[in-house]
């Protein structure tokens, strides 16, 4: 699984409050009890897509930076 991204709105400023729309597909190993209660026991990401960014403070997208850290 890839590092989360970091964004910025340019517009108010916002760093901490986004709403995103992703796209991920998924490998996972599903182990039920014989109870019936779900664990899932592996994920593994195979496909993952962020189709759009919104600021949540001023409901923004165009203005939604991705912060590049090294």
């Amino acid at each position: 699984m890839t590092t989360p991204s970091r964004y910025r709105c340019t517009a108010c400023g916002n760093l901490t409050r986004f709403d995103l729309v992703r796209f991920q597909r998924t490998r996972e190993f599903h182990h039920f009890t014989t109870g019936g209660e779900l664990k899932i026991e592996e994920h593994e990401v195979l496909e993952e897509m962020t189709e759009s960014v919104s600021c949540r403070w001023c409901e923004s997208s165009q203005d939604v930076v991705k912060i590049v850290t090294d």
